[in-house]
């Protein structure tokens, strides 16, 4: 049996995007053990993949907050005793950052990344047994796609499966707004989710993570009669995503998220590139608006109907 290790570690979106990688060589080699490592806060994604075998969740960005703490040590001790426990046929860095390839270092078996020319951070390449190149100017989800492939001797066909697994629910009526982004200028203006909502006339919800997006999206749901859930889990989002009419989202992981369900998704561009970035490979969703300039709202609606 062959034991593939994925290395995919965050965020949110590139998560996301690491799927379709891993239905690619669950598909190539049908008999294969699939495990993936990935950051704590992002490990649900990976256990709904109906291919991983086991999720090895690292902690990284919380271990480095604590590094003088004696716990932490002895967690990361514990940590890479079970990533030790499988020698793996192929260990895959498809993040091809410093702190991800040392991740793969610390696994048993041969270690593929991209080259010196193709990562995202030159010096991850040098932790590599064998380096490929792979087009930077691709899309996120191919470039992925491409790395598992050349590492595992397939080739790349077919459009991408994200290959997660929710159970389905009955269609609840409700327009999930996802307003909140990580930079201010990928924000699309309260006015506009305002008169979208009004000219859509399903009832709004909206998600939220820090206390500044839960501000706004009481301000917008206070003007349109939506309501604002409380915090949720990402098992929790992907029930909502899945069950509700459409999903309208920023630049923002759970956009991505929601498209790779199989939500109706429609994806609000105004400080970024989607031909780089933005949802690809979801038969439901759509991307609208560009680098610097953000879609009308008519724009939106046409897409939603």
């Amino acid at each position: 049996m062959t034991t593939i290790l994925f290395v995919k570690t965050s965020s949110l979106g590139d998560v996301v995007h690491n799927c379709p990688a891993v239905s690619d060589a669950a598909r190539a080699l049908p008999t294969a053990a699939i495990d993936w490592v990935v950051e704590e806060p992002f490990a649900a994604i990976a256990r709904m993949h109906r291919s991983v075998r086991r999720v090895i969740p690292v902690a990284v960005r919380r271990w480095r907050a604590s590094l003088w703490s004696g716990g932490v040590w002895r967690e990361i001790g514990a940590w890479r005793r079970e990533l030790k426990t499988e020698r793996y046929d192929a260990v895959i860095d498809t993040q091809s950052l410093f702190k991800s390839a040392l991740i793969a270092r610390a696994a048993c078996g041969r270690r593929h990344g991209p080259d010196r020319a193709s990562a995202r951070e030159w010096l991850a390449a040098s932790f590599y047994d064998v380096r490929h190149a792979v087009p930077r100017d691709m899309h996120a989800v191919e470039r992925n796609r491409r790395l598992a492939a050349l590492a595992l001797g397939f080739s790349v066909s077919g459009p991408p499966d994200y290959g997660l697994h929710v159970p389905q629910r009955e269609r609840t009526g409700d327009v999930v707004f996802l307003t909140m982004t990580s930079r201010a200028d990928k924000l699309w203006a309260e006015e506009n989710w305002i008169e979208l909502a009004r000219a859509m006339r399903a009832p709004a919800v909206l998600p939220w993570g820090s206390e500044e997006e839960r501000v706004r999206a009481q301000r917008i749901a206070a003007a349109i009669g939506g309501s604002v859930l409380p915090r949720q889990s990402l098992e929790e989002l992907a029930k909502v995503f899945v069950s509700a009419r459409a999903v309208v989202g920023l630049d923002t992981g759970l956009t991505h998220f929601a498209a790779a369900l199989g939500a109706p998704t429609v994806g609000i561009y105004c400080a970024s590139d989607p031909a780089r970035t933005g949802i690809y490979g979801a038969p439901r969703a759509h991307n609208v608006g560009a680098r610097g300039r953000g879609p009308e709202v008519a724009e939106v609606l046409r897409l939603l109907e």
